[in-house]
């Protein structure tokens, strides 16, 4: 190809490459032949090299290489120069270009230039690419230009003021007068540039969003006079009158009437009137509309005039056009908090909208929907969601889902329809609900006693037709665990009866337990049901008892404690299995909507994270005397170390202590203070839980004006005491047995280790054996009862390390 070919030969070269390779070799000749004609100063070809290498940079190759050239055609005196180098420097420059500094003066001088066109050029060059210093440079003379007799050049310098305003917001303050003088204009495109710089000005500055609310009758008239203007082949457009200026009048209108009563009342009859002349049929009618109906929205209108503007959108809900029925949901959206009643007259419709096939649209529906659920119409909304949420697409159903426990929960008529209705969406997108939805459903199930039967049978049915969504499972297996008995007696009023065994119950958890579909934190929930059901049949006790010994070796850490720790339960703490198995209490909420149990949980975390409050008391640790021996007496078993996690002591009485002092079985002997040092103060009081339970609480407080934080306390048992203990307590159980008490108590060492850190300094405290001697007594049933307690220590308090 030789290097002087012309631009229309260069692209037909470029486009008839048929490979990659072959274009980038078409492309680097030319370009090596601009740079050797560029370096020779060819003044007859500059503009067509110029042009050719514009189109080289707008397929994507490297054109730096001609930004020098571009200053010098600006340069030029020639038009044809002048109009191909601004051309490339707004093509090939941007503020961030050293070489964009070297145009200014050439801009400025063509300012002043004679010929429309040449000013016109260095407008749109200073509009598309004027750094700040260059419109600092350059204000004074657009200004000047704004009260130019020509208007081609005053709609240009109106749009040139546009972007210094958006460059330097303190310039705004010089184009204000010629800004306003603007509107007297009758030629469109001035109009059209004086509205935009306007509607800039008062956005940006109030002082002069104020002064310029004086002009909305101006405004008012402006566009009364598009309105009602007949015929205009110059400004028509799909037979609306100049729809781009409409537009922008109402864009301006909205600015100016917001939160302004006066302002407002002086357009309420022209946004009625443009709402209602205006052709919805073709789509710049229908963009004239549209921006009716946010001004209207958007400013202190009649409550009139928001209906009508509510029923132009439900208007655009039919449209066939998607795009429009997409803006109208996003529009009914923002406003159906505040006009709830008048967007419930299009629900039909917005329902439809979700049967659409865009994605888009399907989750604006889906979003307008579950704002318009209220109490009134609750059950048919919901059917039409439960629906939706069957055949909506997965990245929608989490949000479906959680939409629809949120309203069901807000408006249940019932809390059988409120169950059903969860149950029903964990059936059908049980593997796309948040973390929360398990323990919110239990919340509810246990809170509805007259339930638990209809509920439990539900849940049976459901996991033995699928197992596969896991919440549903979650909530099966703890309602069997709770209410297994109900299961099992058959007889159920709200649903029809079903004749259930023990065997079929088990072999429905043992499948959750053996699926390979089922998490950790189902098997969980599984292993604990088939645990709770020991206490609740009577002939498969032996089964269960080998289920859960299975799972003792089982990989999963979690699920291995938990067998483990039901392991024990059957050995070494049959007596107490029925006590610890028994139903869960009611589940109370507290006033922001969380379970007390997590709100307990939240508190904990809190405290022993962030600062411990002055006088905040804790119960730091519980140890039951007789539970120790066991874990400890075997000569196999390790000492382990008792870790008891600060918690904070509840002012009322639990409901098991309750049910202890009515039986007469507690007693409550005065505290020991042990340690006492920086404010820190911890006391021992010890009391019989059961026949032979003992309960050792220590209790910490703090005093000091400091807050005190990471608080710990360690408590450990030695055995080589407890064998002393066992032989001693024996020994005083014989002699209650015989009537005579010869032994009146017995010590028990303990040993403790305090950490916390108060004033930025942490402290760490050790013990030597501090010896806790208890006395006992014999009631008429010879049942040993605990009668004191005292505290020998052997140093007088705590060896203290600071670190």
């Amino acid at each position: 190809m030789s290097p002087s070919v012309p631009l229309q030969e260069m692209i037909r070269a470029i486009r008839s490459a048929r490979t990659q390779c072959e274009e980038r070799g078409v492309i680097q000749r030319e370009c090596a032949a601009i740079r050797a004609q560029f370096r020779q100063n060819d003044n007859g070809s500059r503009s067509h090299n110029l042009a050719k290498l514009l189109y080289v940079h707008m397929l994507g190759y490297p054109a730096h290489f001609g930004q020098m050239e571009c200053v010098r055609m600006i340069a030029s005196p020639r038009y044809s120069e002048k109009r191909v180098g601004y051309l490339g420097a707004m093509m090939l420059l941007d503020e961030k270009q050293d070489a964009s500094l070297l145009i200014t003066n050439s801009i400025k001088n063509d300012l002043s230039h004679s010929n429309q066109y040449i000013q016109s050029l260095a407008l749109c060059t200073l509009a598309c690419m004027g750094s700040a210093e260059m419109c600092r440079d350059l204000a004074p003379e657009i200004d000047r230009l704004l009260r130019s007799a020509n208007s081609y050049i005053k709609k240009k310098a109106a749009l040139c003021a546009v972007h210094i305003v958006r460059k330097v917001q303190d310039l705004g303050e010089l184009f204000v007068s010629a800004a306003r003088s603007l509107l007297s204009e009758k030629n469109h495109g001035v109009l059209h540039g004086a509205v935009v710089l306007i509607t800039e000005l008062c956005e940006r500055n109030p002082e002069t969003l104020e002064r310029f609310r004086k002009t909305v009758p101006d405004l008012v008239q402006i566009m009364k006079g598009l309105v009602i203007s007949g015929y205009s082949p110059d400004h028509d457009v799909a037979g609306v009158s100049d729809p781009f200026l409409q537009v922008r009048i109402l864009r301006l209108l909205r600015v100016l009437g917001r939160n302004n009563e006066t302002a407002s009342d002086a357009m309420n009859d022209l946004l009625a009137q443009v709402a209602t002349n205006t052709d919805s049929t073709k789509t710049v009618g229908n963009a004239v509309l549209y921006e009716t109906v946010l001004t209207v929205l958007d400013i202190k209108s009649e409550s009139g005039l928001r209906v009508l503007a509510v029923n132009i959108l439900g208007r655009f809900l039919l449209n066939n056009d998607r795009n429009i029925r997409y803006i109208a949901m996003t529009s009914l959206q923002k406003i159906v908090v505040t006009d709830h009643n008048a967007v419930q007259r299009h629900r039909g419709t917005i329902v439809d909208c979700l049967k659409d096939q865009d994605a888009s649209v399907k989750r604006r529906a889906l979003e307008l929907s579950l704002a318009l659920v209220s109490a009134s119409n609750i059950r048919s909304m919901m059917k039409e969601l439960l629906v939706f949420l069957s055949s909506c697409p997965l990245e929608l159903k989490a949000q479906a889902a959680s939409g629809i426990f949120i309203a069901a929960e807000r408006y249940a008529p019932s809390q059988r329809w409120h169950i059903d209705t969860i149950l029903h969406v964990l059936t059908t997108a049980g593997g796309d609900v948040r973390d929360e939805t398990v323990p919110n459903l239990i919340q509810l199930i246990t809170n509805t006693s007259e339930l638990h039967c209809y509920t439990v049978h539900k849940l049976y049915r459901a996991l033995l037709e699928d197992i596969s969504q896991q919440s549903l499972v979650q909530v099966a297996c703890w309602c069997i665990g709770e209410y297994g008995d109900l299961l099992l007696r058959g007889e159920c009023q709200e649903t029809e009866p079903v004749q259930v065994t023990e065997d079929d119950v088990l072999d429905a958890l043992e499948t959750v337990l053996q699926s390979h579909m089922s998490s950790p934190a189902t098997r969980g929930f599984a292993l604990t049901a088939t645990m709770k059901l020991s206490t609740r049949i009577s002939d498969n006790v032996d089964r269960i008892r080998s289920i859960v010994s299975i799972y003792g070796s089982c990989i999963d850490l979690e699920l291995q404690q938990r067998a483990v720790e039901y392991n024990a339960l059957f050995k070494k703490y049959d007596h107490m299995r029925a006590a610890v198995l028994e139903r869960m209490p009611v589940i109370q909420r507290n006033s922001s909507g969380q379970n007390s149990e997590d709100a307990s949980e939240e508190t904990i975390k809190e405290i022993q994270v962030t600062k411990v409050k002055q006088e905040d008391v804790f119960l730091l640790s519980v140890f039951q005397v007789c539970d120790l021996l066991d874990l400890l007496s075997g000569p196999q078993e390790p000492l382990q170390p008792s870790l008891a996690p600060a918690q904070p002591i509840s002012t009322t009485t639990a409901a098991g202590g309750d049910l202890l002092d009515l039986l007469g079985l507690i007693y409550r002997s005065p505290t020991v203070t042990i340690y006492e040092k920086h404010g820190v103060t911890l006391t021992l009081g010890c009391e019989q839980e059961s026949d032979s339970g003992l309960l050792a609480t220590l209790t910490a407080s703090n005093s000091s004006d400091s807050d005190i934080s990471s608080f710990t306390l360690q408590a450990a048992v030695p055995k080589v005491r407890l064998s002393v203990f066992v032989s001693e307590l024996e020994q005083i159980m014989r002699n209650i047995k015989d009537g005579s008490i010869g032994v009146d108590g017995l010590s028990l060492n303990l040993f403790l280790i305090l950490k916390y850190e108060i004033t930025g300094i942490n402290r760490e405290g050790a013990s030597t054996p501090n010896s806790l001697f208890l006395s006992f007594f014999k009631s008429g049933h010879d049942v040993l009862h605990l009668r004191s307690f005292s505290l020998f220590r052997c140093r007088t308090d705590l060896i203290e390390v600071i670190t």
